[in-house]
């Protein structure tokens, strides 16, 4: 496969690692039931991992910063050859995070989350990475880690480029600097939640009001995503095709709209490549092997 790193830009993932234990059910288990799975794969995944990977396929050059344990040697695999430089990356004697996956016949997902070794980056870890990164670079957050808020504001002071996707959201996100983050990224559930809105409309003027020198990048699946900025709103309609599995789909999305701020593309064009890239992954299982690289995307 064929990396292009555009630009002198780094774009650091410090995010999370998973082992995803997947399994495809016929539909969602409701409480007090005991339903047979039809397929079960132990995947490497992770909001961190994912988007990591997702970055260096769309041709990023893309570091990854986070803690496994002794048993995550299947993500430090992965991440390698998948083109992710791994420099940073710290080993722990304490479990692996990983997640429950349930998989519906439409593709839709529930997830539960343990955290292990994600809930063990310190400030003397983060402030090790980040000597590693100057103004212009772009780290990539997400809210499966510890210490969030404190490597926004050490990355604000370093002048680099900011983006936070609040997922998975928790109440304590309304805290969290985002006045201080270049992008923030939100999908229906998490815009809902910081705007106390429902009304798609109504979320992303409240984001905006909230956070007027942020920009936003609100993913709405079916509906397709919406970008604004101070002199931009965009919106990009979906691609229609047939998901059997929605699982990393934001997380490619985001890895490609990535490369399209290194690269300095037009908005729109960034969006629309972003839009088809997580079209693709869609119609394929899992998170880390359903992200297309840059050449299937501009095929």
């Amino acid at each position: 496969m064929k990396i292009y790193y555009g630009g002198v830009i780094k774009v650091l993932c410090f995010g999370s690692v998973n082992l995803d234990h997947v399994y495809k059910v016929d539909h969602f288990t409701v409480p007090g039931e005991t339903q047979g799975c039809l397929e079960y794969n132990i995947k490497c995944g992770g909001k961190g991992v994912n988007q990591a990977i997702a970055m260096a396929f769309a041709g990023n050059d893309t570091y990854f910063a986070g803690i496994i344990g002794s048993d995550g040697g299947l993500l430090k695999d992965a991440l390698v050859d998948k083109g992710v430089h791994i420099d940073y990356m710290k080993i722990s004697n304490k479990p692996t995070g990983h997640a429950i996956i349930e998989v519906d016949q439409s593709g839709q997902n529930h997830i539960l989350l343990y955290g292990g070794t994600n809930k063990e980056i310190d400030f003397e870890y983060i402030d090790e990475v980040l000597s590693h990164f100057s103004k212009g670079d772009i780290v990539v957050l997400q809210n499966e880690i510890n210490n969030v808020p404190y490597i926004i504001e050490r990355c604000y002071e370093k002048e680099m480029k900011i983006f936070f996707n609040a997922a998975p959201y928790d109440i304590a996100v309304k805290n969290y600097p985002i006045e201080k983050v270049t992008w923030l990224v939100v999908n229906e559930t998490e815009g809902a939640a910081l705007s106390n809105e429902e009304d798609y409309e109504k979320i992303i003027q409240t984001l905006k009001q909230k956070y007027p020198h942020t920009h936003i990048l609100f993913t709405m699946g079916k509906e397709g995503s919406r970008v604004l900025t101070d002199k931009e709103d965009i919106k990009v309609e979906a691609l229609k095709v047939n998901a059997v599995d929605t699982t990393g789909a934001g997380d490619t999305y985001i890895g490609y709209f990535v490369r399209g701020i290194v690269e300095e593309m037009p908005l729109l064009e960034t969006a629309q490549m972003a839009t088809k890239a997580s079209a693709i992954a869609v119609t394929r299982f899992g998170a880390v092997d359903s992200i297309p690289n840059y050449e299937e995307v501009f095929e």
